[in-house]
Order: C-alpha cells, then structure tokens, then sequence
C-alpha cells in the first residue's frame, strides 16, 4: 500500500522533534477542509490546522483555504500514522489529488 504521508518531503519543526506537513486540495470548499481537520485531529497524536487564503478579493469559486497543515511527533505510533494515511486517501478518493504546499 502506497504511503500518502511519504509522498510529500517532510517539513520539519525544530522543536519537539515533530513532522510538519502542508498539502492543499486545489478548488476545495472550506466546508470540506474542516472536515478533513476534524476528521484527522480525532487521531491520537495529531494536530492540524488550516492557512486562509490570503487574497484580498474574495471569489466565490474559490476556496477561502490556502492549506491544511498536519502535525505529529516522529514517534507517532504507526496505527496513528496509518490512519491518517487512510483519511487522506479517503478524501483523495472523492475530491482528487492533494499537492504539496512549498513553505
């Protein structure tokens, strides 16, 4: 099975020996973005959050989300780090491929 979370390069925090990632889902509603959040932050070790848009001309057809971040320790238990790669890849399944956000 195709790891989602090893398709993006890591980006690392400095403290707390933590990973740090930024993906986006090119056109998806916030509705959506806070659903995958949620869905993600009920994983044991995980954060998250999301990065608004940082236009200042608001369009309707666009989402309000630049991305969402997901964060957890390197010593995350492997059935954590499991389970987020099934939320992503459920959400992949229904509204296309997530991309890596360039920090």
């Amino acid at each position: 099975m195709m790891i989602l979370m090893q398709e993006i390069n890591d980006m690392q925090t400095k403290e707390n020996n933590q990973l740090k990632y930024e993906i986006e889902f090119p056109g998806l509603p916030l509705a959506v973005y806070k659903e995958i959040a949620a869905h993600l932050r009920q994983v044991e070790g995980v954060k998250t959050g999301l990065y608004p848009m940082q236009s200042q001309q608001f369009d309707y057809n666009q989402s309000q989300v630049r991305a969402l971040w997901i964060q957890f320790s390197r010593t995350i238990a492997l059935e954590s780090r499991d389970q987020v790669d099934r939320i992503l890849a459920y959400y992949q399944n229904h509204y296309g491929n997530l991309e890596e956000v360039d920090s």
